[in-house]
Parts: structure tokens; C-alpha cells; sequence
């Protein structure tokens, strides 16, 4: 008898208008429109679950990304279904090591996110066969199964996987406990809602009021378009909110290495807790040079880090004082396993970047995961939170006192409610052809 099998990758391109209230608006993205290029895993199992998993975008060029995830069809479809989920890490393999495929890259851009969207769609069927959050899921791998899922080409200067293993294997007898309590308290969390470079003094000083009175106890702000305005900002906010709580900057990868020195050593009076993105993401030896240069402010990135071997060399460089992933920028949950190892073996804490449409939902398995089964610690870790979008999402992310509770349901929480394709479907949803048509929404 054989076996059910993959059948299809169904893609849409879905389009939020955050534009038009500029959510989500810093110095370089100034009218993002959160966007999703979303894929559906499905199969012929009679168990009818499908895998759910996305790349986000902010806009013009959703439909090349989504154009690219559904030139992977061909390399899944037909694929061993209990096989293929067996073996994630071969998975991966497949994928990002096609010799032509790398040519695009390699391992980085358009093509990339791809995979990592396709990936992580399978690894949310995954877990929703065995029954269990994907945080849960991983959090219970033996090291040995962990470890496999890593590609240690590349890394093995930095981290072997004797060390990953070990890392792995030290974390082993608090797992249970570290479990139970994210059950019970959940994984702190930051505020990124106050902070968006188009909202007036007032809404930034009403939001960062709001957030700490519901339990948040660090803020962020964009900065980086006009230094009066950012210096007048960070009055307001720490007015509003005190000395007590952590405000972070994010300057979105606007500056020039001197520039960003000159600009950060001006904000420093108004006590940053970190910069986030000083300048390119690519620049490694840049981010090294601004973090010597305005210490003791510190230096986070990592958004836009395109892959595991940029991560290597910011943590070799001692570039970073945090490490930020995103679950939806390199190639999926396995490539996201092996930044966590790096990061864990450099000491360097990860509070992962979650501003835009589902990567709250997403990014907060792979920290729990982290906290469970490979740093063992909560200290200065938080990921990002920002309060719009969620209610498109059949397991929404649940925040208490400033906290996420740890999702309890089947699968990745990638999955979107039916309404939201009917209303966001780009060009053709109705949300889009009210705008069309010249209609308010």
C-alpha cells in the first residue's frame, strides 16, 4: 500500500493596509503595508490536516515572493509524507542545497525566504499530527534529533555539532520544569506599538502609557529620520514612563557607521536600553566598530540578518549584545535551530524581532523552544510584541502582564481564519476593491 504523499503548495498574496494609519512605519519603511506570501502544505492523508506557513513583506513585491515559493512545488510534490516529516533536516537539505536553486542566493533573498516559508509550513504539520504547540514539539527532541537538523556547513569554525550536542545535553534536566513554568508565567515580552515614527507626540506618550500599565516593562522607538525629533521623542517617552522601564531604539539600518556613533552618543543622556539595526545588516565589522564606539548603549540586530553565516560572524566579531531572530527571514524553524545554538554558545541573549503580520505567532514557539531546551534562561531575553493583526489568526498570540502565554494548540499558530483571504486577497479581496473603487475601509 503506499503511503499518503504531498500533493500541492497553495499560495496566496496577502496584503494588510497599515499604510493607511502608518503602523508599522520607521525611518526607511515609511508606509508598510504588512503582507504576507502564504503557503498551504497539502496532502492526501486521510487525517486532512494541512501544513500553514508564510514569508512576510511590506507591500510592492509580495507577489515575487509568493511567485517563489510556488516555483517549490515541484520539489515537494509527490514527496513521502510520514517520510518527509521524519526527517525535517533532510528536508531543509533538499531545498536550500539544489545546485540551481543556490544560484540564486546563495542562501539569502527571495529564494530563501521561500524555503523558510515552505519549511516552516511543514514543520507546522508536523506538529499538528503529533498533537502538540510546535514549541512543545521541539522542546521534547532528543539533542541527537536536534542536532540532525542542522546544517553545520559553514558553521563548524564557529560551533561543531559535538558542541551544539553539548549545549544541548546540558539543558536536558531543567526541561520539564522550564516547561511548566512558561505554562504557568508565560515569556516576557516588549512593547513596539508606542514606538512608530509617523504617530504624533500624543498617541507615542497614550501607547507607552498603556503599555506599562498592562504589565510591559521595556518599550521601543524608531528613530533615525531627524535627530531633534528623536531627542524631543525620547523626552516624551521618558517622561511618560520613567526610569524604571527599558526603552529601546531602533534605527531600522538607516545610518552610515560614523553617523550612527554621532547620533546614538546623542541619545545616550535619555538612557537606550539597546539600538537596534544601526546600519546594514551585512556589515558586520560596522556593527562591531558602533558597538565599541557607544558602549554602554548596547547594539541588537538581526531582522534582516539573511542567514546563519552572517549570525557566525556578528557573534565572532563581538558585533552584538543581542541577537534578534525572525522566523520568517532565513530558511525556516532549522536554520533558526542553528542561530539559537550560535547564540547560546556565545553567551549572547536572543529577543527576536516579531513587528509585522504573524511573525508574533511565529517567532514566539522558537524562543520558548530556546528557553526549554538551549539556553535554559530568561535573563534580558523578550520578544517583540506589537498589538494589530492578530485577529486574523485561528491561535492568535495571548499576552498577560505583559507576557506570552505559551500557545497550547496544534501546530506553529501560522494559520489564518477564511475570512481574512476573502477581505485581504491582493488585488482581488474586498478590502482591496473598496480602495478600488474608491471607497473608505
Amino acid at each position: 500500500m503506499t503511503g499518503a504523499r504531498v500533493v500541492a503548495l497553495d499560495t496566496d498574496d496577502l496584503r494588510f493596509p497599515t499604510s493607511r494609519q502608518l503602523d508599522g512605519s520607521d525611518a526607511m519603511n515609511v508606509d508598510p503595508d504588512y503582507s504576507a506570501a502564504y503557503v498551504v502544505v497539502r496532502t492526501d492523508a486521510d487525517d486532512g490536516l494541512e501544513g500553514h506557513g508564510f514569508a512576510f513583506t511590506i507591500g510592492r513585491g509580495n507577489d515575487v515572493q509568493t511567485a517563489a515559493i510556488r516555483a517549490l512545488e515541484p520539489f515537494v510534490a509527490g514527496l513521502d509524507l510520514d517520510r518527509t516529516l521524519a526527517d525535517l533536516g533532510g528536508l531543509w537539505r533538499h531545498l536550500v542545497h539544489d545546485s540551481q536553486l543556490r544560484w540564486l542566493g546563495p542562501e539569502k533573498g527571495v529564494m530563501h525566504m521561500a524555503i523558510g516559508a515552505v519549511v516552516n509550513a511543514f514543520w507546522d504539520l508536523k506538529a499538528k499530527r503529533a498533537g502538540k504547540p510546535l514549541w512543545q514539539l521541539l522542546s521534547e527532541m532528543r539533542p541527537e534529533e536536534i542536532v540532525d537538523l542542522v546544517d553545520f556547513r559553514y558553521l563548524s569554525d564557529a560551533l561543531t555539532p559535538t558542541e551544539a550536542l553539548g549545549i544541548l545535553r546540558a539543558a536536558e534536566p531543567g526541561r520539564a520544569e522550564r516547561a511548566r513554568h512558561l505554562r504557568v508565567d508565560g515569556y516576557p515580552a516588549y512593547a513596539t506599538s508606542p514606538g512608530w515614527l509617523g504617530y504624533s507626540d500624543e498617541k507615542l506618550a497614550t501607547l507607552a502609557r498603556e503599555a506599562v500599565a498592562n504589565g510591559f516593562d521595556q518599550i521601543k522607538l524608531k528613530v533615525g529620520a531627524d535627530l531633534g525629533d528623536d531627542i524631543r521623542r525620547l523626552q516624551v517617552a521618558r517622561r511618560t514612563v520613567g526610569s524604571d522601564v527599558r526603552v529601546a531604539i531602533d534605527a531600522n539600518q538607516r545610518w552610515d557607521v560614523a553617523e550612527a556613533v554621532g547620533w546614538i552618543n546623542a541619545l545616550a543622556p535619555y538612557d537606550p536600553w539597546w539600538v537596534e539595526e544601526p546600519t546594514s545588516p551585512d556589515d558586520v565589522l560596522g556593527h562591531a566598530a558602533i558597538r565599541e564606539a557607544v558602549q554602554p548603549v548596547k547594539v541588537a540586530t538581526g531582522e534582516h540578518v539573511s542567514n546563519r553565516v552572517v549570525f557566525k560572524q556578528l557573534l565572532q566579531a563581538r558585533a552584538i549584545d543581542f541577537l534578534q531572530i525572525d522566523a520568517a527571514r532565513v530558511a525556516g524553524v532549522n536554520e533558526n535551530v542553528a542561530i539559537l545554538l550560535l547564540a547560546a554558545k556565545f553567551g549572547v541573549p536572543v529577543c527576536p524581532h516579531a513587528g509585522g503580520v504573524g511573525l508574533c505567532e511565529l517567532v514566539q514557539h522558537l524562543s520558548m523552544f530556546d528557553y526549554v531546551a538551549v539556553s535554559a534562561t530568561l535573563q534580558d531575553r523578550v520578544i517583540e510584541y506589537v498589538d494589530h493583526l492578530h485577529e486574523h489568526f485561528q491561535d492568535p498570540v495571548e499576552i498577560r502582564s505583559g507576557r506570552y502565554l505559551a500557545p497550547s494548540a496544534p501546530g506553529s499558530s501560522a494559520q489564518m481564519c477564511p475570512e481574512t483571504f476573502a477581505l485581504f486577497r491582493f488585488p482581488h479581496g474586498r478590502e482591496w476593491q473598496a480602495t478600488a473603487d474608491g471607497a473608505t475601509t
